[in-house]
């Protein structure tokens, strides 16, 4: 196919030279080599690696790693250049790199050094000159103990723990406040409940921000044989309790929040005033209603403790009657429906902004607890003239007004807790442990939700025992309470 070539390791050359018949050996190269052409060894060309280095054992076949590459040889400077010597046998080891030399410390005065301790316990000096400062604090003790109080120092300024407040410490510090000062001027017993339950609304309000109001909220309730639910927002909800809480101002001669707004004194109730509301507005509520509710809700509070004779409920002005349309309540009563309502709702808005929030303090849920359970024998007798409970036995629903008839234990457990015994037969009747024909225990959270319409009368977590038809009857009549 072809010859190898003729300059290749020097064998084969033009003059006949066979192999090793110049001074260079094996190595010796033919007539134009390193050496001369007569191979008499007077050359004085250096003897380098041939272009052509000769096989060898490949280092990928050792296992050993692989060593950096060699330079590449320098060309000759003869003015016809010649074939390379042979390479060497073994290839030279790499140089190690040099181990880099720490930097020597900077050369400071003791003045400049001092001044540098403030940034040194900050960690904002250059190399250099934190090594300078750390030489000198080992031989300086005035400054190694500036650096130290300077180093706790920078400690306090970066806590491992965040500074931020729990959400629930404003409500907490709240709570205590209103159960420990005594205010001013006395609120009356049956005032304080509503007086606590819109300072802790208005605490959430304070702390949540502007998009929140627009949060979207569900008010629900319970109608007939099932729960109502109405879609609103945080603002919405707001404006819900500042037309109803209205019913109170009325009463007590304060301004009407709605105005020209309020609808016909026969559709006057809680529900018709908040949609008349709403209707009206030319813009969704926004957080601008807080002021007006907080106004008001300082308002009642202020006229009822000025008119109220006292903390007792032994004045006159708490038998004040108070609207909602389709019935009356007592000014005693309605503001502790006022407070329960407010409660309720509050709830409402905790849950649709993820905010922490707590049930009322114990003697003010007994008060919401006596409230509804003095309310279940009305609420119970309109179910029955509307045919959602069943009629009491035959003749019992003629007992006397004031006589004793059956009755069910009501066992409220927990925080502001109690016992009721509920009339079964008529609002007129006196509840009797005589007559007890049925039991049930119920949690006082548990219970204010069911008489909130937020708890389903069938999922109610009940203790129950006696008359299964009049726990039934009871539990959808506290339902029943609840209202939008």
């Amino acid at each position: 196919m072809g010859g190898m070539p003729a300059t290749n390791n020097g064998v084969g050359a033009a003059d006949g030279g066979g192999p090793g018949n110049g001074p260079g050996g094996p190595s010796g190269a033919g007539p134009d080599g390193p050496r001369g052409g007569d191979g008499d060894g007077d050359g004085d060309e250096p003897v380098g690696p041939p272009r052509i280095p000769p096989p060898r054992t490949s280092v990928e076949d050792t296992g050993l790693p692989l060593p950096d590459p060699a330079p590449n040889p320098s060309p000759s400077t003869s003015p016809n250049p010649a074939p390379e010597a042979a390479a060497p046998s073994a290839r030279p080891e790499p140089v190690p790199a040099a181990a880099p030399v720490p930097p020597s410390p900077l050369v400071l005065e003791h003045r400049v050094l001092k001044a540098l301790l403030g940034a040194w316990a900050l960690a904002v000096c250059s190399a250099e000159e934190a090594l300078a400062v750390e030489e000198h604090l080992g031989v300086c003790g005035g400054c190694a103990d500036e650096a130290r109080r300077l180093r706790e120092a920078v400690g306090l300024l970066h806590p491992p723990e965040s500074l931020d407040l729990d959400p629930a410490l404003r409500t907490q510090v709240l709570d205590i406040c209103l159960g420990r000062r005594p205010p001013r001027i006395p609120v009356p017993r049956w005032a304080a409940p509503y007086d606590a339950e819109t300072a802790r609304l208005d605490a959430l309000l304070q702390d949540i921000g502007t998009a929140d109001w627009h949060t979207p909220v569900r008010l629900r309730w319970f109608e007939g044989e099932g729960p109502v639910s109405r879609r609103t927002t945080v603002a919405g909800v707001i404006a819900h309790l500042l037309t109803v809480d209205g019913l109170v101002a009325v009463a007590l001669g304060l301004d009407d929040p709605i105005g020209r707004l309020k609808p016909e004194p026969e559709s006057g109730t809680p529900a018709a005033r908040t949609e008349a509301y709403w209707k009206a507005s030319h813009f969704p509520p926004t957080r601008a209603l807080r002021a007006p509710w907080r106004q008001q809700s300082h308002d009642i509070v202020r006229t009822t403790s000025f008119t109220g004779g006292g903390p007792d409920d032994s004045a006159a002005s708490g038998r004040l009657a108070v609207s909602y349309g389709a019935f009356e309540l007592p000014l005693r009563d309605a503001m502790l429906d006022r407070a329960f309502e407010c409660w309720i709702h509050a709830e409402d808005i905790a849950e649709a902004v993820d905010y922490p929030y707590e049930p009322p303090s114990g003697r003010h849920l007994h008060g919401m607890i006596d409230l509804a359970a003095r309310m279940l024998p009305v609420s119970l007798a309109e179910r029955r003239r509307t045919g959602l409970a069943s009629p009491p036995p035959a003749g019992r629903h003629l007992v006397p007004a004031g006589a004793p008839g059956r009755s069910l234990r009501l066992e409220i457990e927990g925080s502001g807790g109690g016992e009721w015994l509920i009339p079964l037969d008529s609002p007129a009747a006196l509840g009797s442990a005589d007559h007890e024909v049925a039991h049930v225990a119920l949690d006082g959270v548990e219970f204010c939700r069911l008489a909130a319409g937020h708890v389903p009368p069938e999922e109610a977590a009940a203790g129950q025992g006696g008359d299964r038809k009049a726990i039934r009857d009871v539990l959808f009549a506290a339902a029943a309470l609840s209202r939008m």
